[in-house]
């Protein structure tokens, strides 16, 4: 199961091709650049800078030292970054057993109870209505956190980067979106930023608060935690956070 998770690590925080031709370090000492770009310096004293990591680049930690982390990127450079620029933390959605599992690496730190879709047990392939709810389905496949919206009308929300480059293929494929639409969703897949979320595909995908706590199904495709867990992971989980969603 741990060598499971390493390569799901390594997935998730989206650089599986250029890891494969180096050593693979434990998924522990894998991190990635959270919010926004970093700024990698030679010593923690140093005021001049030594390199930009940007958004979402994978580094591997060397060196815990007071509030800051020794790291090396995947080019072999080694520097110092603030704690807080870099994170191992991801998520995992189980639509199968109704669970938000939170993990630092390969540990599990945290899980919860969630609400789903109304058609819970299919994967998303459109835009759901008030005429077609069987459509309000919950997306799976390896996501991110594109953005925090502390003021959700469901209490607070993590905005999930769907639809992704994978619905962007398939969508196309399908004759459900526009040549135009589908370089835009892959122009936001290459940039780390927000996708359109008004397509066919269907948009707006969060994990968000005012669940019931007793994993029900009643969102547009959402998933939802409750409050006090929403809190929970509001502390921990930043711009960038990968969100693996499962059946």
């Amino acid at each position: 199961m741990r060598v499971s998770l390493v390569l799901l690590f390594i997935l998730l925080s989206g650089f599986a091709s250029e890891a494969r031709a180096q050593p693979t370090p434990p998924t522990s000492d894998i991190y990635y650049v959270v919010e926004h770009k970093a700024t990698l310096f030679r010593e923690p004293t140093d005021t001049s800078p030594y390199l930009e990591l940007g958004f979402r680049e994978p580094v591997f930690l060397q060196e815990y030292r007071e509030g800051w982390l020794k790291v090396r990127t995947q080019d072999g450079a080694m520097g110092f970054v603030e704690e807080g620029a870099v994170s191992n933390v991801w998520i995992r959605v189980s639509k199968r057993t109704k669970m938000v599992y939170l993990y630092r690496g390969t540990d599990l730190i945290k899980k919860y109870p969630a609400d789903f879709g109304y058609n819970a047990f299919a994967d998303k392939e459109q835009r759901g209505s008030e005429s077609n709810p069987d459509d309000w389905r919950t997306p799976e496949g390896v996501f991110f956190v594109v953005r925090k919206n502390p003021h959700s009308q469901f209490y607070k929300a993590f905005v999930l980067n769907y639809p992704n480059g994978e619905d962007a293929t398939r969508g196309i494929e399908q004759g459900l979106i526009s040549q135009r639409e589908y370089d835009s969703i892959m122009y936001a897949e290459r940039t780390f930023s927000m996708p359109p979320m008004n397509t066919a595909l269907g948009g707006w995908i969060e994990l968000h608060g005012d669940g019931t706590g007793v994993s029900s199904n009643w969102t547009h495709g959402c998933v939802a935690v409750h409050n006090t867990h929403m809190d929970e992971l509001w502390e921990i989980v930043k711009v960038g956070t990968p969100v693996l969603v499962e059946q």
